[in-house]
């Protein structure tokens, strides 16, 4: 039997989807996609425009957060250079890493706020391992998947829920609901992307329904709860548990379309808007841009998600393909919580928004998943 035209295209194209006589251009050469690159530049210099307001004109702290850039596009430039083959080879000890770490946590790690969620290395400082597992999830699962034919059937489904369950479980007891959320949600867009058929999609959103009651009355503490109820009624407790949202909903309302100004906004300045800088930053950047400031911040991302999910789109092996379009749909879920929880419309789960919240660890966590995205698109 002959084999079919799509097989020979890609049995004979060359291995980097050019013809053999054209040259590497220079990016292909730093193995650097100048598209995605601009892109997060663009963000970089905007977070950091936009921190310097919401911290109150804090030189300091706008500081710290250039070098958190600057270290991440140096991880990301570095891990660029790593063919996907080797991301892939070493994904399992990664993953078997980020594990051991989460269970260290639960042994002797230290206590913040009520949360036990970092380890404290000596001479370096505290550590967060779940950050870590932003990454490792999607290339654990990627790994897991590719080495079976695809769609997958449900023995191999259940085997990568497994694998996604058990950092989900470690750092949803540190405990961290919103950071294990994303951790599921990066695994499980790994298995839509693998083409799972609607009838398993159907049924695990039923067996989800069946167990939402279950969850609420056994599994979330008491101020999980609570976060819930106050986005259902804020006004309940308006000086309380309530003021974080109402806050932020009045910062953003009062920017209006053009908003009041760089540096003129009085919710954040006059220190009535909460965690300006960090968790409701966008809020605050509403109030001083407005809506059409807001539009343009969206565009931004969206023009980041779409470039990830075309480079993926043009990867021809399973790795590269699952791996891209997860990390893509995993940025657009940090965006869509945070965006949605500082307007209102969910619970408060303290996720930072990329590249605009201060916090140095998450900025080179989201770079690096970005430089093994440019490894995926040069690496053919």
């Amino acid at each position: 039997m002959a084999p079919s035209p799509h097989y020979r295209f890609l049995r004979h194209a060359p291995r980097d989807g050019t013809t053999m006589l054209m040259q590497p251009t220079r990016w292909q050469r730093l193995h650097l996609d100048p598209w995605l690159l601009t892109f997060l530049l663009l963000n970089a210099l905007l977070g950091l425009t936009v921190l310097y307001s919401a911290s109150a004109e804090d030189t300091g702290l706008v500081m710290k957060q250039a070098m958190s850039f600057g270290i991440g596009f140096t991880v990301m430039f570095i891990m660029a250079q790593v063919p996907p083959k080797v991301y892939q080879g070493f994904a399992p000890y990664f993953y078997t890493l980020g594990v051991l770490s989460l269970l260290a946590v639960m042994v002797f790690g230290e206590v913040r706020m009520g949360a036990q969620r970092w380890i404290d290395i000596p001479g370096f400082g505290s550590v967060q391992p779940s950050e870590f597992m932003k990454i490792g999830m999607p290339l654990m699962a990627a790994w897991f998947l590719s080495r079976f034919a695809l769609p997958p059937n449900l023995k191999t489904v259940i085997g990568c829920l497994i694998l996604i369950f058990v950092p989900f479980i470690l750092i949803a007891e540190q405990p961290d609901l919103g950071t294990s959320l994303l951790i599921f949600a990066s695994g499980l867009f790994v298995l839509f992307l693998s083409g799972l058929p609607w009838w398993m999609i159907g049924t695990a959103a039923g067996i989800v329904a069946l167990i939402l009651p279950i969850a609420w009355q056994f599994l979330l503490h008491d101020y999980q709860r609570q976060r819930v109820m106050t986005l259902l009624n804020p006004e309940a407790d308006a000086l309380g548990t309530g003021w974080n949202i109402i806050q932020s909903k009045t910062a953003i309302g009062s920017g209006g379309i053009s908003g009041k100004g760089f540096l003129e906004g009085t919710q954040s300045h006059l220190h009535f808007l909460p965690e300006g800088h960090t968790d409701f930053v966008i809020a605050a950047y509403s109030e001083e841009f407005g809506l059409l400031g807001v539009i343009i911040l969206m565009l931004l991302y969206f023009a980041i998600i779409l470039r990830t999910f075309i480079i993926g789109m043009k990867c021809f092996h399973n790795f590269g393909r699952l791996v891209a379009g997860a990390l893509g749909l995993s940025f657009f879920v940090y965006v869509f919580v945070n965006a949605g929880m500082v307007s209102g419309i969910l619970p408060v789960v303290g996720v930072p928004l990329p590249f605009m919240s201060y916090g140095g660890t998450a900025i080179i966590t989201l770079l690096a998943s970005f430089g093994i995205v440019m490894s995926i698109h040069t690496h053919r």
